[in-house]
């Protein structure tokens, strides 16, 4: 009788924490990007920043919602200076917060409010 050889059962990438739930955010890293928006909002630089939480609670979104949004197009940023290695580029950054609330790297153009 020969002994059939099993494969190692593959681990999930990321530890299971739940049903279809995406992995939690680092809560230091979130408040660090929060902060970053809130001193672009506090300090009127870049003035998009302030424009862009005007016009997403003028669409329904809630001031905590839009912020979180504009959070988005800094996180891409981030993402794309240190990971790509790619120089910061205020226009890029820009262009991310005029295209919210569609989410940087999405394909949906609806430019709906929440809900």
């Amino acid at each position: 009788m020969a002994l059939k050889r099993q494969r190692p059962r593959r681990r999930p990438v990321f530890p299971p924490q739940g049903h279809g739930e995406p992995p939690s955010t680092n809560p230091a890293l979130r408040d660090a990007v929060l902060q970053l928006v809130e001193k672009q909002l506090t300090t009127g630089n870049p003035p998009e920043t302030r424009q862009t939480l005007e016009r997403l609670v003028g669409m329904g979104y809630s001031p905590e919602g839009a912020i979180n949004l504009i959070a988005t197009a800094v996180v891409s940023e981030i993402f794309d200076v240190m990971a790509r290695g790619e120089a910061y580029d205020a226009d890029r950054y820009r262009a991310a917060l005029a295209r919210l609330p569609r989410l940087p790297g999405s394909d949906d153009d609806s430019g709906e409010g929440p809900g």
